[in-house]
């Protein structure tokens, strides 16, 4: 098979290829692969791998490799016993908007599924987030998220019981906490939030519906609210291989 990566004005990062010249036949496959999605377009069925491999001339463990990368980039999915072209990823902004809002605004109808809404004492960690005392109840929302009902994430989220305390009786879990907080006068004023990408615990990919193996991005905020007071802490993983995440940045001050 040649070679299909290095062409001329390829950026060397684009290109995949390392200094040395080798690349693997993988990799070769995946990189015509790429082309046939963006030929066969979302939803578009590709060919079994038994085709794909006399197609290319390697043998299907190597095609089964390429498109089990392309699986974890978000860029196929499993649909029954074949193969078909992903759309594009959920674009989440970095913002204080909720999950219900981001989901929103790209045409796509947000969810959430409810696993347990209970009441525990804050220990030595959340008591310090969230500026209270150790021991004292906080609530623990844990909710899948869901985008045109397929499962996409798991969110856990903490808050005094003293700032809400009618979110066991008065609460849709299936709305957005956010609405229920603007709703009692509660509004955000600011957050700080961290990423980073780890595998969800067999329990977490039970819950989401996903393999062990598949990336998640892991956030955690805290926010804060109109008056600087600590309001919530909240953890929540994200398919890697269905989000993407948006920040609009500013220059720096002079």
């Amino acid at each position: 098979m040649s070679d299909p990566i290095p062409r001329p004005g390829a950026e060397p990062a684009r290109a995949g290829v390392p200094e040395h010249g080798r690349v693997p036949k993988y990799y070769l496959v995946k990189a015509r692969l790429e082309d046939l999605i963006a030929e066969l377009g979302p939803g578009g069925r590709l060919p079994t791998e038994a085709d794909l491999a006399q197609r290319h001339g390697v043998a299907r463990a190597t095609v089964r490799q390429a498109l089990r990368e392309l699986l974890l980039e978000g860029r196929l999915r499993r649909r029954g016993r074949g193969t078909v072209v992903a759309g594009p990823k959920i674009e989440q902004p970095l913002s204080l908007s909720s999950y219900t809002e981001g989901v929103t605004r790209q045409g796509l109808r947000p969810g959430r599924t409810l696993i347990g809404l209970d009441r525990l004492p804050a220990d030595p960690a959340l008591a310090e987030r969230l500026d209270v005392a150790e021991g004292e109840p906080l609530w623990h929302l844990e909710r899948v998220l869901r985008a045109d009902e397929e499962r996409v994430g798991l969110e856990s989220t903490y808050v005094p019981v003293a700032r809400v305390p009618d979110l066991a009786t008065e609460f849709d879990p299936e709305g957005s906490f956010y609405g229920h907080l603007r709703a009692r006068g509660l509004h955000l004023g600011a957050a700080d939030e961290r990423i980073e990408t780890v595998l969800a615990s067999p329990r977490e990919a039970l819950l989401i519906g996903t393999p062990p193996a598949l990336p998640m991005l892991l956030l955690h905020r805290r926010s804060l609210d109109a008056d600087g007071r600590p309001l919530e802490q909240v953890r929540t993983l994200y398919r890697g291989d269905r989000f993407s995440f948006t920040l609009a940045l500013g220059a720096p001050p002079a």
